[in-house]
């Protein structure tokens, strides 16, 4: 593993300084309030080449290996790739569109399969766990189980879509779930599912459902607000706080949600109150479809509608902003890793990967 890594960053070393990026106009660059930490004339660099043969790729990923996980969502596949890109196996799963690792190496895949029901042959959406470890990380024989749905009430409500997996550093995790019913208190779709480890007297280990996120409006247009996950992300740290993206008809699309633990309350608030900054302006998104931390918590956020790449700090302010027509087309995935971007560039059926000029030695 060492020696892969170090072969992968050797070959993006070479990359940089043979000066193979493409720089984009500065007239696409969108730089504003910088706190001092990006310079006025920082650009990202595109890395080639650029990374195809996908069909629609919905999501992307960086393992805790590390690997690349990339879901390709009209190839009906789950790609696993090393850092330098070259693709090391393939899963056929149904329209996967969501992806996330646990720290015991388990992928978690958001997708669909196919069943009947009543004599009917029907198309459910559900969440599927690979355990890559117990296949030696050979992504298409590694054993799978479906954690979603799991009841009679999910497998009756066919409208469900489960949208995003929140992995934290217990392995406990959230799930995020959509769909059309949610006039009712007690179970309505825009919602989402907290689980937990339990370890089982035989040694083996169980993902246990404990309930819903309590706190979360499933219509609402203010924060917190449940109203259409498209995304939720977790942070690198020992904390349960999550960054979650929706696409409901809500004011504000990009929430950072920090749990809160005291003697007076238990859940999640707001981390960053409306309009106290860019992220939290008002109709600030349009489809955000995805977001990413990096080592400094920095957030960014693909917004679909837009074509474009946010970067806001940890205080919700607008750092950078990049993309247009002609550049992206429907991005829908986002990572970081090693002071690399990666986008899924859905419409384009490509992944981008990019670096700030200030990283290139």
């Amino acid at each position: 593993m060492k020696r892969i890594l170090l072969l992968s960053s050797a070959i993006l070393l070479i990359i940089f300084a043979a000066g193979c990026g493409k720089k984009f106009n500065l007239g696409i660059l969108n730089a504003s309030k910088t706190g001092g930490n990006i310079a006025g004339d920082t650009v990202y660099i595109q890395i080639n080449p650029v990374w195809k043969g996908y069909n629609n790729p919905q999501d992307i990923i960086i393992g805790r290996e590390p690997f690349i996980y990339i879901a390709d969502t009209d190839n009906n596949r789950v790609v696993m790739l090393n850092l330098d890109g070259d693709i090391l196996g393939t899963r056929t799963i149904k329209k996967p569109i969501a992806l996330a690792e646990d720290y015991r190496l388990n992928l978690f895949v958001c997708a669909q399969f196919d069943t009947v029901i009543s004599g009917q042959q029907k198309t459910l959406n559900a969440v599927f766990k690979l355990n890559l470890v117990a296949a030696d990380h050979e992504i298409a024989n590694a054993p799978i189980e479906r954690v979603l749905p799991r009841s009679n009430s999910d497998i009756n409500n066919p409208g469900r879509k489960y949208t995003g997996v929140a992995v934290f550093y217990d392995n406990s995790f959230l799930v995020a779930r959509t769909g059309p019913n949610n006039s009712t208190l007690i179970d309505p779709d825009n919602s989402i599912l907290s689980f937990v480890v339990k370890h089982l007297p035989d040694g083996t280990e169980k993902d246990s459902l404990v309930g819903r996120v309590a706190g979360l409006d499933p219509i609402g247009a203010g924060v917190p607000s449940a109203f259409g996950f498209s995304s939720i992300s977790s942070f690198n740290k020992r904390n349960y706080d999550i960054i979650t993206t929706l696409t409901g008809n809500t004011s504000f699309k990009v929430q950072w949600l920090q749990y809160i633990n005291t003697r007076d309350f238990t859940g999640y608030q707001n981390n960053i109150s409306p309009q106290s900054a860019e992220m939290m302006q008002p109709n600030r998104f349009s489809e955000p479809e995805g977001a990413t931390l990096d080592d400094a918590e920095n957030i960014f956020v693909v917004d679909a509608a837009k074509d474009s790449v946010y970067k806001f700090n940890p205080f919700g302010d607008l750092l950078q902003s990049f993309g247009g027509t002609g550049v992206f087309n429907q991005p829908h995935g986002v990572a970081f890793f090693d002071k690399t971007l990666y986008i899924a560039d859905s419409g384009n059926n490509r992944i981008l990967r990019f670096v700030l000029s200030t990283d290139i030695q």
